[in-house]
C-alpha cells in the first residue's frame, strides 16, 4: 500500500528545490516601478568649451585621465569619445573661411556672408568686430558641442548585445551591466554615433555614459550637467526638456539665428528619437553626427530573406548538376 507524502515532506522538498535553483541563477528580485524618462538636452550655443563636463564625469566615474596629445587640427586634445571619456567637448574651428573653400572649412553658406557683408555696410556691425563680437557676427567662428551616449529611445547598441548585458533602466536610459558583458563588441559595431567602446586597457568590458545611474536613484542631477557653468547641458524629464528645446529655438531664430537647428528631439531618428538631444548652430555632420543614423536590425529581416533566395538558387543549381 503506498504511503502519501506529508505535506510537511512536500514543503521541505520544494524548499530544496527553491534553494537549489536560487544558487544556480541567483535570487529573482522584482523590476524597480518604472520613472519618468530622464535625459539631457545640449545647447550647444551656449557651450564655452571649458570642458567642467569632461573633467566632472571623470572624477565622478572614476576614469583613467588619458595622456594629452595635439591632433593637429584642433585645440582639442581629448579627441573623440572612448571606453574611459564619456562626456567629449569637440572643438570646430572654422577660421579664415572663404565661401569657394580654398581656405577652411567648405560648408559655409553664401548667405550668411552676404547678410555679415550687407551689415557691415549699413553699419549695423562694425567693419572689424571687436574681441566680443558674437560667433554669428563673423564667418571666423569655434563651434562646440558637449558630446555625450544619445541614450536612444530604440538603441541599436541593446538589440544587438547577445548576453543581456545592456539594459533599460527605469529612468529609460541604456545602461551596460558590467557583472554581464562579455566583451564581445557587438554593441560597438551597431552603434551608428560611435558612443559605446571596448576598454582594452582595463575591464575588456563595453563602456559608455551612464546618466549617472547612481546619482539619479538617489535624487542628484548627473555630474556633467551640476558642473556646467552655462547650463549648456539640463538635465530633466524628456518631454519637458523636448519643449524647452523647441522654446529656445524659437527664441534664437526671432533673434536672427536661422541656422540654429534640433537633433535627436523627433522621433524620425532611430524610430523613437533620442533621450538625449541637441540644439546645433550647423548641419549635424559638421559635429559628427549622422543626419540619418541607421539601426541595424532593419537589415537582418531583407539581409535574411536574401540568404534564403541564394541558398535556394544554389540547391536548384546543385540538383541540376547532379542530374547529369
Amino acid at each position: 500500500m503506498a504511503v502519501e507524502p506529508s505535506q510537511d515532506t512536500l514543503n521541505g522538498q520544494g524548499s530544496s528545490l527553491r534553494a537549489v535553483v536560487s544558487m544556480l541563477v541567483g535570487n529573482k528580485t522584482s523590476p524597480l516601478p518604472q520613472q519618468l524618462a530622464m535625459g539631457f538636452f545640449t545647447d550647444t550655443s551656449l557651450c564655452i568649451g571649458c570642458k567642467a563636463c569632461e573633467v566632472a564625469c571623470k572624477q565622478w566615474n572614476q576614469l583613467p585621465a588619458s595622456d594629452p596629445g595635439w591632433t593637429g587640427s584642433s585645440y582639442d586634445n581629448t579627441g573623440q569619445l572612448s571606453a574611459t571619456t564619456w562626456r567629449h567637448v569637440q572643438f570646430i574651428e572654422h577660421i579664415g573661411r572663404r565661401e569657394d573653400g580654398q581656405n577652411g572649412y567648405s560648408g559655409v553658406r553664401s548667405d550668411i556672408s552676404g547678410q555679415i557683408a550687407q551689415a557691415k555696410k549699413d553699419n549695423i556691425i562694425p567693419l572689424i568686430p571687436p574681441g566680443t563680437a558674437l560667433p554669428f557676427f563673423n564667418t571666423d567662428r569655434w563651434l562646440m558641442q558637449s558630446d555625450v551616449c544619445k541614450h536612444c529611445a530604440n538603441a541599436p547598441c541593446l538589440e544587438a548585445c547577445p548576453t543581456g548585458a545592456i539594459i533599460r533602466t527605469e529612468f529609460d536610459t541604456v545602461y551596460v551591466q558590467q557583472d554581464i558583458c562579455n566583451g564581445c563588441g557587438y554593441c560597438v559595431v551597431a552603434c551608428p554615433f560611435g558612443v559605446i567602446a571596448r576598454d582594452e586597457r582595463g575591464t575588456h568590458t563595453a563602456r559608455k555614459c551612464t546618466l549617472c545611474y547612481d546619482r539619479m536613484k538617489d535624487g542628484i542631477e548627473p555630474a556633467c550637467a551640476k558642473a556646467c557653468p552655462t547650463d549648456s547641458i539640463q538635465f530633466g524629464e524628456v518631454a519637458k526638456l523636448k519643449a524647452h528645446a523647441r522654446e529656445r529655438l524659437g527664441i534664437l531664430h526671432e533673434r536672427g539665428v536661422k541656422e540654429a537647428r534640433l537633433y535627436g528631439v523627433d522621433d524620425d531618428i532611430l524610430d523613437g528619437g533620442l533621450n538625449s538631444f541637441f540644439l546645433l548652430l550647423d548641419e549635424p555632420e559638421v559635429y559628427n553626427l549622422p543626419a540619418n543614423p541607421q539601426r541595424p536590425s532593419n537589415n537582418v529581416v531583407p539581409a535574411s530573406l536574401w540568404t534564403i533566395l541564394a541558398a535556394m538558387v544554389l540547391s536548384l543549381f546543385g540538383i541540376f548538376f547532379f542530374r547529369e
